[in-house]
């Protein structure tokens, strides 16, 4: 009998482990995922979700924040976490005969971390000069400033790092109080992918987590937060002068949802538009006009929305240019179809960025989880691969007729250009 690979358990407290076992490698990568993000924050709460994620490195009962890096070094291996919109991650990556000690390391952080209010003004000061790195980052505040134009009045176009002045005025509290709401068993999903012993670990992770929170009885429905509000695409035009080299663009429509079942026909969309060096913008902008040296589109999918964008950075005189072509290629894809070769180009490359993702046990553990969190379920490679191949022309039309709505088209411009926005009207309006 063949083994399977897959194994999906629920821990006695109601905590889903998915696991993939792949007996050719030397390593592990196990993730403590969270479907709580930034838009699952209060108005007076703009940056906990993420500040939160900070604190569970600055010291538990066990541990000082000192003796986890050094004790993760020591291993050889990687320690870290990331906060999106929708889910917040604790992960490591270590060879295999490590792994136990990783789990270890890992539930003592999010088990017994002790927020000390020393370390809480500390990492005060990190976070806020995180937030100025992004502000002299043009390509990534641009994108904060085009969510917030998107889908303003809503918590999933707020920045993930949040609000200066509530950084400032975060207190104990408030960190307890809102992992007390928010971290709860049927939120969590646990991701293991690479070498390890199932029956041993399942085993060490009860132990560990056998007090964490009430017992789940949803084990088998996605991990998402009901009292989300869906967002509304509702931006139209922003403009931010800034003194820069080069003026900064976000051009884009309302997208799909990433559980949308046309979720593979958007992925070739957008890499026939803006996802390589042969996609349509790349090649008459950049490489026929020579407009920009940075342009490319990409898809954001989310629990109940999506938002499809490009991105592109020229010298301010080009920059009516850049946005009059884009807009064109386009009203030229809704137009006149996609040829059988690009298409099939298309493919291909999901294909392959899916195959080659394969040969990192952390993109394994990150793909396991997210199909955990958004879908309730495990998807194999031959099931994945079979519904790229159902991506056809037809599709990509059907959605190319849909989504590009100048109607419905956003502009964001950040940069050396004057605040008067009726040139840009005139072009949307043309549009």
């Amino acid at each position: 009998m063949p083994v399977r690979p897959f194994h999906k358990d629920v821990l006695d407290n109601g905590i889903r482990v998915v696991m993939e076992e792949i007996p050719s490698v030397k390593s592990a990568s196990v993730g403590i995922w969270v479907a709580v993000g930034s838009r699952d924050e209060a108005e007076t709460e703009a940056g906990l979700a993420h500040f939160v994620e900070h604190m569970f490195f600055k010291g538990t009962i066990r541990r000082s924040a000192r003796e986890i890096a050094q004790e993760m070094d020591g291993l050889g291996g990687e320690l870290n976490a990331f906060t999106s919109r929708e889910t917040t991650a604790f992960y490591a990556n270590v060879i295999d005969e490590h792994l136990s000690r990783a789990v270890d390391l890992l539930a003592d952080l999010f088990r017994h971390s002790v927020f000390r209010p020393v370390e809480i003004e500390r990492e005060k000061r990190v976070v806020l000069e995180e937030i100025k790195m992004v502000e002299d980052d043009p390509e990534d505040l641009i994108y904060d400033l085009h969510t917030a134009n998107v889908w303003s009045g809503n918590p999933i176009g707020r920045p993930i790092l949040g609000d200066v002045k509530i950084i400032r005025s975060i207190t104990r509290r408030q960190i307890l109080d809102f992992l007390n709401r928010k971290y709860r068993p049927e939120r969590m999903v646990i991701s293991v992918a690479g070498r390890f012993n199932r029956s041993a670990l399942i085993k060490q992770l009860n132990r560990l987590f056998r007090t964490f929170g009430p017992r789940s009885r949803r084990s088998d429905r996605p991990a998402f937060v009901e009292t989300r509000r869906p967002p509304v695409a509702n931006g139209r035009l922003f403009i931010r002068p800034k003194k820069l080299e080069q003026a900064h663009l976000c051009l884009g429509f309302p997208g799909l949802p990433l559980t949308h079942r046309d979720r593979y026909g958007i992925y070739a969309l957008n890499l026939l538009l803006g996802g390589g060096m042969s996609s349509r913008l790349f090649q008459e902008i950049r490489e026929k006009r020579g407009l920009v040296y940075s342009i490319y589109s990409h898809h954001a999918g989310f629990q109940d929305a999506g938002m499809l964008t490009v991105y592109a950075a020229s010298s301010p005189k080009a920059v009516r240019q850049v946005v009059q072509l884009t807009i064109r290629e386009l009203r030229k894809l809704r137009e006149r179809g996609v040829q059988r070769e690009e298409l099939l180009r298309a493919v291909n490359q999901m294909k392959g960025g899916i195959l080659l993702s394969l040969e990192s046990t952390n993109s394994r553990m990150s793909r396991l989880a997210r199909d955990e969190i958004y879908f309730g379920r495990y998807f194999s490679l031959e099931e994945t691969l079979r519904e790229i191949n159902r991506v056809s022309r037809r599709q990509v039309q059907r959605l190319s007729d849909r989504l590009f709505d100048t109607r419905k088209l956003s502009l964001t411009v950040l940069g050396p250009v004057a605040s008067n926005a009726r040139p840009f009207e005139a072009l949307l309006a043309g549009s």
